[in-house]
């Protein structure tokens, strides 16, 4: 066998390489910048023919990788005449290779590293992502134990690889000896990582700077993942950052700004009586209520109306004082809670959104309906002299569905489908500014989504619902009336087991056709249209509900809707 240099161009294929099948591109350009960076390392073998023609037995890849990386020249090893053993030479070339292993991978990226090669170098070198050799050089920080699995093909996702690496050794250890797997099973990946998980806070949410982060003792770690152009630090002292961040805002609180309290769901808690208010930005006599986000410690907002003052106690009058009936004048209880009525829009919502996307719909009340959703009073329109804020649902998701390749398409099935999807994404019987108003409820009853409504007869639902409302719904459905109002809900949970009950304030039906002593709930324009009574919930025995405390405290409830005269949907198998 003879060592020869050669022009890779010179060298033809083999017209029976067992290889017929062609590798990835993202691997042919993997070997041609290997071979641009280190050259060939292993010389192709050939046989040379009548001529002098040099024919490639093996090697065929790193000679185009060679060609394709501008080489003149490269080392061939020449054999001698044909002996019958071409095909197999060939053959075991190409079946008996393994790909190099992810640990030994590292490996060889951590020596090319210890010899003075950056990262950036060393994916250049080698056709790799950066972020490819990042997520390699992890597994320098993993328990052994660890690593031996992932040598053995047992992959954590990067995500998960980045929570184990993350954890000191000492964490992971402890931590793999409660959930290593057993032999011939696949590694809980995602419980390891679950358990080594810390929880981890991001600079660019910090409103506070470098000298209170060091007083309160907050420690920032560089994330290597993070997109370049992006602060990409992050935090695990979660206290020291909270503390921080309220320290700052207390120190830069706005003249017409207030801290609030947070509620169990995060949200901060307005003052009793406080009205939010749904601008953008504060109005004459608004203020601006200022809390830390629980979650991942941002500093949030909430306008609102301060509370009106209340008017002094009238003196009680002599009529009261000689019998008349002093609680005459007293408002009556409503029905329904405000936590109720938001319920209600929910379930509205849903049922109006399956029936828009279920329901058999005529093409002339599908139009009727496209027009009766943008007079809604939830829709606004920009002009584009401030900028296109329009939901992306709405300009992307489903007018794109029928503009592809900038022309309005006239497929009736594809029209269709957009019409119902631009429904959705418009009505909407939720509480709030998104509330379509009397818009929703016509278009609910025209597609008949009362029929999509969920068994009301929950527990959930009843206890929004005050004791008269609930003896008079069971009174309704034939269902005896405890002196407990629990009792009277539990009968009626019972009866509509097998079920569905529909109250009668949540069907759909316009607001302006309810008669004066009962019908359907309205849908407020937004929050907190009802206005508070003022008094405090009393005992359920005494007529009063049990668990309908607002987050606020305060005890906003909307008119009572009555139920007479309105039948409710029979319970169904």
């Amino acid at each position: 066998m003879e060592l020869r240099q050669v022009d890779p161009r010179a060298l033809k294929p083999n017209p029976d390489n067992p290889r017929r099948t062609k590798a990835r591109p993202e691997e042919d350009a993997q070997l041609a910048a290997s071979v641009r960076a280190v050259g060939v390392t292993q010389p192709p073998v050939v046989r040379e023919e009548g001529g002098g023609r040099l024919v490639i037995l093996a090697g065929h890849r790193r000679t185009a990788a060679a060609i394709a990386a501008g080489l003149d020249a490269i080392h061939v090893l020449v054999r001698g005449a044909d002996d019958g053993s071409d095909a197999a030479r060939a053959f075991a070339e190409n079946i008996v290779r393994a790909n190099l292993g992810i640990v030994d991978q590292w490996r060889g990226v951590e020596a090319l590293a210890g010899e003075g090669w950056s990262e950036e170098a060393i994916a250049t070198a080698f056709d790799f992502h950066v972020r490819t050799i990042r997520k390699l050089r992890l597994l320098a920080r993993v328990h052994k134990p660890v690593l031996d699995r992932v040598a053995a093909g047992d992959m954590p996702r990067e995500e998960e690889l980045r929570a184990i690496a993350a954890a000191t050794l000492e964490e992971q250890a402890a931590a793999w000896k409660r959930l290593r797997a057993k032999r011939g099973e696949r590694v809980a990946w995602y419980e390891l990582a679950r358990a080594l998980a810390k929880r981890r806070l991001l600079a660019r949410d910090a409103r506070f700077g470098d000298d209170l982060a060091e007083a309160h003792g907050v420690v920032w770690e560089d994330d290597l993942f993070a997109p370049a152009g992006e602060d990409g630090r992050t935090t695990t002292c979660v206290e020291a950052f909270f503390a921080a961040q309220q320290a700052w805002l207390e120190g830069n609180l706005p003249g017409n700004g207030a801290v609030l309290e947070v509620d169990e769901y995060g949200r901060g808690i307005l003052p009793r009586g406080a009205q939010e208010s749904w601008r953008a930005t504060p109005g004459p006599g608004d203020l601006v209520g200022h809390f830390l986000d629980p979650r991942t410690g941002e500093v949030r907002t909430r306008i609102y109306h301060p509370p009106e003052p209340k008017p002094a106690r009238a003196a009680r009058s002599e009529g009261a004082d000689g019998g008349e009936d002093a609680s005459a004048a007293a408002p009556s209880r409503p029905a329904v809670t405000k936590k109720g009525v938001g319920l209600i829009g929910d379930l509205r919502t849903d049922a109006l959104h399956r029936a828009l996307r279920e329901a058999e719909i005529a093409d002339d009340t599908l139009l009727g309906l496209l027009v009766l959703a943008f007079s809604g009073g939830n829709v606004q329109v920009h002009s584009g002299a401030r900028g296109d804020d329009t939901r992306w649902g709405r300009r992307g998701r489903v007018a794109s569905g029928i503009s592809e390749g900038g022309v309005l398409t006239t497929h009736p099935a594809a029209l269709r489908r957009a019409a119902r999807e631009m429904l959705v994404e418009v009505l909407s019987c939720r509480v709030g500014m998104s509330c379509s108003g009397d818009a929703a409820l016509l278009a609910g009853r025209a597609v008949h989504a009362e029929a999509y409504l969920p068994n009301m007869a929950t527990e959930a639902f009843l206890s929004c619902l005050s004791k008269p409302a609930v003896e008079a719904a069971a009174r309704a459905e034939g269902v005896r009336v405890h002196p407990r109002g629990k009792d009277t809900r539990a009968a009626l949970v019972e009866r509509f087991r097998d079920g569905t009950y529909t109250y009668p304030g949540a069907r759909f039906a316009p607001t302006a056709e309810a008669p004066a002593s009962g019908g359907p709930l309205p849908c407020p324009d937004a929050a907190g249209d009802a206005e508070p009574t003022g008094r405090e919930p009393e005992p359920d025995d005494a007529g009063g509900l049990e668990g309908t405390g607002e987050p606020d405290g305060a005890d906003d409830r909307v008119p009572p809707p009555a139920s007479d005269g309105v039948t409710p949907l029979r319970p169904t198998a």
